[in-house]
């Protein structure tokens, strides 16, 4: 009978994991890669840009 316990340990943490898996991704909203283009395409154009001055 502890072996029995000893096994069914992980299998119950197994099967939590899943839920709480299935429940954390549940409300993430997917966001494209959007927002990270525009900020890296300012960077670009700000870096090409000529130096004014000395």
């Amino acid at each position: 009978m502890a072996a029995l316990a000893w096994l069914l340990i992980p299998l119950l943490a197994a099967v939590g994991a899943g839920l709480w898996g299935s429940w954390a991704n549940r409300t993430r909203r997917t966001r494209g890669d959007g927002p990270e283009l525009d900020g890296y395409a300012r960077f670009r154009e700000a870096m090409e840009k000529p130096r004014t001055g000395a």
